[in-house]
């Protein structure tokens, strides 16, 4: 069992011996001997204490008897079918004597001794119910009676067996399955009245004395109902009780669940609705309904869960009464739906957000019902909307500066209410564009003295009308014209109020966020632009005092000048003399904290990008305003750079380099402003970034630092192929002989997407290059493969892997350009290919190299000793890959790279034909011990047109050679 020794555990199942001699060890634990023990079943003695009962206190403390209940609990679980039924009948007489232990004591086991105990009477049962104990519920029920001690024991034991057998989060296996569905049919069919009957007189005797078992007693019957007749439970005698308990302060939040359970149960659609109205009567006659006089929060978030549970269960019921064309029962519904909202918005708009939550469910699905039947004069529509409006609000005490757990709950809270709100949208659209438009309106006539709250959610409302109210490709200002007058009224109000100045974080961020939200209002009325762009370039925005609002407004801004960028030719200059301060590289030795962190500043350069790329100036004017923007980044990028030669501190060294590696990433998102229209050579750029590149080269070569150098500069690299086009070729020998030297796993997986990329776009102009760089490549991938690494280092497993894999998807790229030229007389890079590498074993590398060896097959014999190279290499491959271990047949991602290398086969066929045939009759497939007949096999169906049959059999043929 793997158990510590040294502990006293009681008799040996098999032992034989009496009481009080020195015995081996017990439930073949491999426990030491010389432990007291208790009688066994079969000794012939009278039956005393055993493993765990019957003994004074003080010789079992309570970590020895849980211990000695885990030994039971893995006895049972684990070794049960091994047992005698002498053994198994000593477990069930042990656990049946600790529990007559319990009925005497005078104060009970602690609870996770009790608890423990309950999950091995649990497992005793599930084992033993259906063969050996099928009167385990009646021997319990009988020993404990009416004991307070004992009921508690049976009340967590169902607890335990509700958890082994029946709830449905724990994964079963489909033998387990079979299992609890046999043991609870053989429940109902039994027991379950008697359990019943048993539960009702608990409630009933324990209710004043003992509160706490009565709270069992209704847990057990909340997870009991799900899956026994519900007519036990859902009559007179027991919902009166269940009722008559709701008006006791310790037991009605149990008593809350338990019909919430009960109410959830599947039944038919009409006897539900009954059901949920006869408890609504109950409970409104007894005043639960006057939820405004309810102090106590906690029970009204159990009672709003189910109230929301009798809400969706009467909407449920009108659904399948509606689709099952019972007009009459579904006009009953119905009008019990009607009748509850007046409690739904009463809890919908509880100042405690838990209990307003908790009824949002069935406001969702009362207003999917509205949505259905067409019907905007039912209850509540625009209550319903005020009541979302309303809680919408944030609270006085919500901390914008370090949010936490509650303001998290509230931001989850709100996603729910915004639910509602599109919803409400899709019910009655104008009703709601009416009702946001007064609180709007009314809000902002008086923002100067309203509260940030009301300022807040009412800015908040107008941006939440964009997804709740439908618009195509966010034009919100065309078509139907009562939607776009009353939003552009909106707009002009916000932008025109001043409101921009309003000093809380919240306002301030939501200004923002919705002027871009509703960016195309401006080319609707552009005369707004320009104070909008002061709003967003002074201390409203980008030079606020918060950071969250800067950082956040640097990301807006950019979005709104690439909307309106056509509209802003006039203010392209100013705005890049505002922001110049902005742009700065903040160098590490910088003792002030900047404006914005170096991530926000990506997008101020990517916005002065925009502006100067697609301003109507002149391209010779475009070159000197980009000059301007960048020249102080290549300035700086020299000092620093021989700074960082010179610097012998490790985190002096570090910090110049993540500065280093900003300047090259600013440079290189400016480089986004560029397209198909506005290209940098139109713009007359080229020659700027140019001297970027000629600047940031020499980082490559850097002895420090080098990781993030490289990194940054190979990032730019990637965007000038893109923008430079062939400009960018001078510069790619001397960056790739840099980045060539020294290399580990991640450098040169990181620099085989740049070669690919340029041997994609330019082919036939690189393929000197190519010939010249592709040996050192080869060889410093291999060699990197090469080293010797720990066995369990899956990090350096995973770098290996993944630049397999890319070297194989570059060994593609050349193919599918065209340039086998490049590969020509490469023998050694042949055999690399066919032969994989040290360790070669992925299948989704190995899938990569049959493409490969199709695309080559499918082309001229442009290679030297290419045929020689087909039957030494290829056709091994072809036969010796699958038969590797690491070669899964049932893996879906082995099993198509084993059709990519039966199309190879099949590609070798088409090339050499019967050449090929007679050399697998006569010398391979022979060499590999393969029979004459399964030989025949493989040459008659390679012989065959169709390449699917090829694929089949080839996969019937490794799987028999694997056998």
């Amino acid at each position: 069992s793997g158990l510590p020794v040294g502990i006293p555990i009681g008799p040996s199942l098999d032992s034989g011996f009496p009481v009080g001699i020195p015995i081996g060890p017990s439930l073949d634990s491999g426990l030491p001997v010389g432990i007291p023990i208790g009688p066994s079943l079969d000794s012939g003695l009278p039956v005393g204490p055993s493993l765990v009962s019957g003994l004074p206190d003080h010789i079992f403390d309570d970590h020895v008897k849980f211990f000695c209940f885990q030994v039971l609990e893995h006895q049972i679980k684990y070794r049960h079918g091994g047992l005698s039924p002498a053994q198994q009948q000593l477990i069930r007489e042990t656990l049946m004597k600790w529990l007559q232990g319990q009925l005497m004591n005078s104060q009970p086991e602690k609870p996770f001794i009790r608890n423990k105990a309950a999950q091995v009477f649990a497992l005793t049962f599930v084992m033993e119910y259906l063969t050996h104990w099928p009167k385990f519920f009646f021997d319990l029920l009988s020993l404990v009676g009416l004991n307070p001690h004992g009921v508690d024991v049976y009340l967590r034991t169902l607890m335990a067996i509700d958890a082994e057998v029946v709830d449905r989060d724990i994964l079963h296996s489909p033998e387990e399955v079979r299992r609890n569905t046999l043991i609870k049919d053989g429940m109902r069919e039994q027991v379950i009245p008697s359990l019943v009957e048993s539960w009702y007189q608990i409630l009933g005797a324990y209710q004043q004395s003992h509160p706490e078992i009565t709270c069992q007693c209704l847990e057990v019957v909340g997870a009991y109902v799900s899956w026994i007749d519900l007519n036990l439970i859902a009559n007179d005698r027991f919902v009166n009780l269940l009722l008559s308990q709701m008006s006791v302060e310790d037991l009605r939040e149990e008593a809350c669940d338990c019909l919430f359970e009960i109410v959830n149960k599947g039944m038919d659609p009409t006897d539900k609705t009954k059901l949920v109205e006869s408890l609504c009567q109950v409970l409104q006659s007894a005043g639960f309904f006057n939820v405004d006089q309810e102090e106590d929060v906690d029970f009204l978030a159990k009672f709003s869960r189910l109230v929301n549970g009798m809400g969706q269960s009467l909407v449920l019921s009108w659904t399948k009464l509606a689709k099952g064309g019972d007009v009459k029962a579904a006009a009953e519904a119905l009008r019990a739906l009607e009748t509850k909202v007046p409690l739904l918005l009463q809890l919908l708009v509880h100042d405690d957000d838990d209990i307003s939550a908790n009824i949002v469910g069935f406001c969702y699905d009362y207003l999917n019902v509205l949505k259905q039947v067409r019907y905007t004069l039912l209850v509540g529509n625009m209550d319903i909307m005020l009541a979302v409006m309303k809680k919408l609000t944030y609270d006085e005490e919500y901390n914008f500066d370090n949010e936490g757990e509650d303001e998290a709950m509230f931001v989850e809270y709100r996603k729910q209410l915004k639910m509602l709100l599109d919803r409400l949208a899709q019910v009655s659209p104008d009703l709601l564009l009416e009702a946001v438009g007064r609180v709007f309106n009314n809000t902002i006539q008086r923002w100067q003295t309203a509260s940030f709250m009301e300022v807040e959610v009412a800015i908040r409302l107008l941006y939440m009308l964009g997804e709740a109210l439908p618009a195509s490709h966010g034009a919100h200002f065309s078509g139907d014209t009562a939607k776009t007058s009353a939003l552009q009224d909106m707009m002009r109000t916000l932008v025109s109020s001043g409101l921009s100045g309003y000093q809380h974080t919240s306002v301030s961020l939501e200004f923002f966020e919705t002027v871009v939200r509703y960016d195309k209002f401006f080319l609707v009325e552009p005369q707004h632009i320009p104070n909008v762009l002061m709003s967003f370039l002074d201390h409203r925005g980008l030079r606020h005092s918060s950071p969250k609002v800067r950082s956040r407004v640097a990301y807006l801004f950019s979005r709104f000048v690439k909307t309106l960028h056509k509209h802003m030719n006039s203010f392209i200059e100013d705005i890049l003399s505002r922001i110049q301060d902005l742009l700065e590289l903040a160098p590490p030795e910088n003792g002030f904290p900047a404006l914005l962190t170096s991530d926000d500043q990506l997008f101020i350069f990517e916005t002065a990008g925009v502006l100067i790329v697609h301003g109507e100036s002149p391209a010779e004017r475009k070159q000197a305003l980009m000059r301007s923007l960048l020249t102080p980044l290549t300035d700086a990028f020299r000092l620093l750079l021989a700074k960082l030669a010179s610097e012998r501190e490790e985190e002096r060294q570090a910090a110049l380099a993540d500065c280093l590696s900003h300047a090259v990433g600013f440079a290189s998102r400016t480089s986004k402003a560029f397209s198909n229209k506005q290209t940098v050579k139109q713009c007359g750029c080229t020659e700027v970034y140019r001297d970027c590149l000629q600047t940031f080269l020499p980082a490559l070569s850097c002895p420090v630092q080098r990781g993030s150098l490289r990194s940054a500069v190979r990032s730019f690299l990637h965007r000038m192929i893109i923008c430079l086009e062939e400009e960018v070729l001078p510069f790619v020998p001397a960056a790739s002989e840099h980045m060539l030297k020294d290399c580990e796993a991640k450098d040169l997986q990181e620099f085989i997407p740049l070669i690919s990329q340029i041997t994609a776009k330019f082919k036939d102009q690189v393929s000197p290059f190519l010939q010249q760089v592709f040996m050192p490549l080869v060889l410093a991938i291999f060699e990197v493969l090469c080293r010797p690494a720990e066995d369990n280092d899956q990090a350096a497993a995973l770098e290996k892997q993944m630049l397999r894999r890319s070297y194989f998807t570059f060994i593609q790229t050349i193919t599918s350009s065209g340039m086998n030229e490049v590969l020509a007389n490469q023998g050694e890079l042949l055999l690399s290919v066919s032969c994989g590498s040290p360790g070669f074993c992925y299948p989704g590398v190995e899938n990569i190299k049959w493409v490969w060896f199709s695309r080559v097959l499918r082309g001229k014999d442009g290679m030297a000793g290419f045929p020689d190279f087909i039957y030494k290499h290829i056709v091994p491959a072809c036969f010796l890959a699958p038969l590797k271990p690491s070669f899964d047949l049932t893996d879906a991602q082995t099993v198509l790279t084993l059709s990519e290398c039966a199309l190879t086969l099949k590609m070798i066929h088409l090339r050499r034909g019967p050449e090929f045939i007679q050399y697998l009759q006569q010398e391979y497939l022979p060499s590999l011990q393969v029979s004459p007949e399964i030989t025949q096999e493989v040459c008659q169906v390679l012989q065959q047109p169709d390449a699917k049959v090829l694929k089949n059999y080839m996969k019937a043929f490794f799987q028999r050679a694997k056998l």
